[in-house]
């Protein structure tokens, strides 16, 4: 599950909206921790803090019921309008050949639409 050997992916949505710097350090928290076994289902979700520092964001990693919701700190110090305080949910799905990061169907995506 979540092999480092796996592409990488961003769905064209994602990456719209979500600054290459952002995606990269999910991906790199979501190796880190299935490097430490803390990963126990896929996929996982993440939601963003409204709290933010200059230079800092933070995310919290969800894995349903099966283990503790972990928050993780993203450095980014440019702008985080387009992407924070709406609400997103990302879902980061472990397919056969490639780690895929996703909005949720949870979100409402009609605004991108327009």
């Amino acid at each position: 599950m979540y092999e480092a050997t796996k592409r990488r992916h961003v769905s064209e949505q994602v990456a719209a909206i979500f600054p290459q710097t952002v995606t990269d350090q999910i991906f790199s928290v979501i190796k880190l921790m299935n490097d430490a076994d803390q990963l126990v289902t896929a996929p996982v979700a993440l939601a963003f803090s409204d709290d933010y520092t200059d230079d800092e964001l933070y995310a919290l990693l969800i894995q349903g019921n099966l283990a503790p919701a972990q928050e993780f700190p993203i450095s980014y110090d440019g702008d985080k309008s387009a992407f924070l305080g709406h609400g997103y949910i990302l879902i980061v799905k472990d397919n056969p050949k490639a780690i895929y990061i996703d909005f949720s169907k949870a979100n409402d995506l009609s605004e991108l639409n327009k």
